[in-house]
């Protein structure tokens, strides 16, 4: 029983308490041996004897899943005698003795410490884990067997957050650290030595010195054994230092250490228990920015890229993750990329295990449209095809429809998914269901010009059916910008509009505020597809729609896709004679024109240019707007001329470069300008 003064405090052992003890009749013998216990407590000696027995059912449960179950025993640990609680202090003068019994009293101590149940025992034994440490410190370089077992012992507190503050105060994390860089530096030193007797070896066979076999082969034994100990130093060390850096403050102090290059550099070795933990560690790291540069400044890709694919299904999973993560840096993705791993990761597209992980990692590539071609030259989209027609009715996985998306982008890619019935089961589907990112991926289909964009014509109809104002404005905004696309010179626009009465919703939709700008926009490129048709465009500029487009640049004047978009409409319209003589005579879009052509995006000054250009070109021109373009379009005073001779006068007054030809052409202005 425990009082408040540790001075008066009795410890009983109770060896014979398991899960069939009667704890009824232990009590009693409790009660009669101890005779500091009074014979009235024996009730509450049974209570606390039967919470003792049931927490001990409790924690055999747990040892499945609690993390000293994860490192198996390793070569070394076997040992005759059976590890008792009460013999700690023997295993201890045992670590004061030579390297054979530091090793096994090292051993005892850690079967101990792999039962969770011993653990705050030998929390409280400040000699015994003192002693370890300072074994590990001063002989870890002795034996790789005494600093496995010793690492390991830690390792186990290390698996509880509450005891990382004793692993910290004796410093194991530092001499983890220390024991990893020196191990990799072996490794290399074995390498090198590995292969120098190899390449001798080689040598001496093409010579038939057949007696140096032998030599070779125990070399090569030699050096199996060493790295099957030192992998398990290894695991149990980085398994150690996985634990502390749950605390964001030790795991700086590893980076600063330079755990990344470590770990990198581990993912050479073929034990795939160690490579899961690398991998895992390397994981965890790279959700902070500077480990992910860290990784990016040394081969970490191409180490990974080998493990991919893998039988081991732990390790492929964690790989995955690990790549999905780095898959958000360009620089990391262009390395994907070069080092083979879209095929590889195409497929496992076909892996039910696997595939959401490497979708996820596709996307993020998927996303460069440097990369998009190359999907073209793998299953991927006939993969993707078919996950979507499986989806049923059922709302398609934001990660798939949305790498198909960005693949619909390239031309390439689009006539694949278009190939047989393709196209007609995405419209179907879309149509049926009204999903606005199907039909976003339908939009980027018709973008493309050539065979895809034929394909449409069976469908303008039913996509024109869908622009009312009832539906979702995100489906009518995918299914105008599809319509939008469709320049095909074969298309009745006017017949479209009339059908469907799209003119009025045109025009209430141009209303600033009446919806989403996006809506709005797609919309004006509407109409700007539209108005390449001569009778469509009669028909636009009948029913006010220019007016409407005019007080809508007026509002949106700040906006350059919405202004550039106008002026587009302005261009198509002054192709044709009825709306290029609204434009000129009934609006001010000539003054707006002009007054763009000093605006500071290129794309707007440019389209600007080629619509001035084109009302230059046409009579009738009124002086005010013949002054105005000239003054900001010099360069367009010859052809006016030839256009207009009456206009002479103005035109000399914009450009007096061209006076002698102005002259020829009307003598009754020769007063005032010298002589040709």
């Amino acid at each position: 029983m425990q009082s408040e003064d540790a001075r008066y405090l009795k410890r009983i052992r109770l060896k014979s308490l398991n899960t069939n003890t009667d704890v009824a009749a232990l009590a009693r013998k409790v009660v009669e041996e101890c005779k500091l216990i009074h014979p009235s407590k024996l009730s509450e000696v049974e209570q606390l004897l039967f919470y003792l027995q049931n927490r001990k059912k409790a924690s055999g449960k747990e040892k499945r899943v609690v993390k000293p179950r994860d490192l198996t025993p390793f070569e070394g640990m076997e040992i005759d005698e059976e590890a008792n609680i009460n013999k700690v202090e023997e295993y201890v003068e045992l670590l004061y003795e030579g390297m054979e019994e530091k090793v096994k009293g090292a051993t005892l101590i850690l079967h101990l410490a792999r039962n969770p149940v011993n653990l705050e025992e030998l929390l409280e034994n400040e000699t015994a884990l003192g002693a370890l440490a300072r074994v590990l410190r001063e002989d870890w370089k002795q034996s790789v067997e005494l600093a496995t077992t010793i690492i390991y012992v830690f390792f186990c507190f290390s698996s509880f957050s509450q005891f990382h503050g004793l692993v910290t105060h004796y410093k194991i994390g530092a001499l983890c650290m220390n024991v990893m860089e020196h191990e990799l530096k072996r490794y290399d030193l074995w390498q090198d030595e590995l292969q120098k007797k190899t390449r001798t070896y080689i040598l001496h066979f093409r010579l038939w010195v057949w007696a140096l076999r032998k030599e070779h082969e125990k070399a090569f034994k030699k050096y199996q054994g060493l790295l099957v100990k030192q992998e398990q130093l290894l695991r149990v060390a980085l398994y150690l230092l996985l634990n502390l850096a749950e605390d964001t403050r030790t795991e700086l102090k590893m980076r600063n250490k330079n755990i990344v290059h470590m770990l990198v550099k581990t993912l050479d070795r073929e034990n795939e228990e160690l490579l899961v933990l690398v991998v895992s560690f390397l994981k965890k790291l790279s959700i902070f920015l500077e480990n992910k540069n860290d990784m990016a400044e040394v081969d970490t890709v191409e180490r990974l890229s080998r493990l991919v694919p893998c039988e081991h299904e732990d390790l492929l999973n964690i790989t995955l993750r690990l790549l999905l993560n780095l898959s958000f840096d360009t620089g990391l993705r262009i390395k994907m990329v070069q080092v083979g791993l879209l095929p590889k990761l195409t497929s496992l597209l076909g892996d039910e295990n696997h595939k959401q992980m490497a979708m996820c990692i596709l996307y993020h590539i998927s996303v460069d449209d440097r990369f998009k071609s190359m999907f073209a030259y793998t299953d991927c989209i006939p993969q993707l095809m078919k996950m979507l027609f499986e989806h049923g009715e059922e709302r398609i996985d934001a990660e798939l429809i949305s790498f198909c998306i960005n693949l619909a982008a390239n031309k390439k890619n689009a006539q694949l998914i278009c190939e047989g019935n393709g196209l007609k089961m995405l419209m179907k589907r879309a149509l049926k269901l009204k999903d606005p990112l199907l039909m976003k991926m339908i939009r980027n289909i018709s973008q493309h010009d050539g065979p895809p964009k034929h394909l449409f014509i069976d469908y303008v109809g039913d996509l024109a059916a869908q622009i009312t104002p009832d539906e979702n404005e995100e489906y009518v905004i995918e299914c105008l910008g599809t319509l939008a696309n469709l320049t095909i010179a074969d298309l009745d626009w006017e017949l479209v509009l009339k059908e469907y009465n799209l003119v009025p919703y045109f025009k209430d939709r141009l209303k600033p505020g009446s919806a989403e700008d996006d809506l709005i926009l797609e919309v004006v490129i509407m109409i700007g597809t539209v108005s390449m048709d001569d009778s469509c465009a009669a028909m636009l500029a009948k029913s006010g729609i220019i007016p409407a487009i005019i007080e809508l640049l007026n509002a949106q004047q700040e906006d350059d896709e919405f202004v550039c978009q106008i002026v587009y409409v302005f261009y198509q319209m002054v192709f044709h004679q009825a709306t290029r003589e609204v434009i000129i005579k009934e609006t001010q879009a000539p003054a707006y024109l002009i007054d763009l052509m000093h605006d500071k995006n290129a794309e707007i000054r440019k389209v600007c240019d080629n619509t001035l250009d084109i009302i230059a070109g046409y009579p009738p021109v009124t002086p005010v707007s013949l002054r105005g373009i000239l003054l900001c379009n010099p360069s367009l005073s010859e052809g006016i001329l030839l256009c207009n001779p009456s206009l002479s006068e103005g035109i000399l007054l914009c450009n007096p470069s061209l006076s002698e030809g102005i002259l020829l052409c009307n003598p009754s202005l020769s007063e005032g300008y010298p002589p040709v």
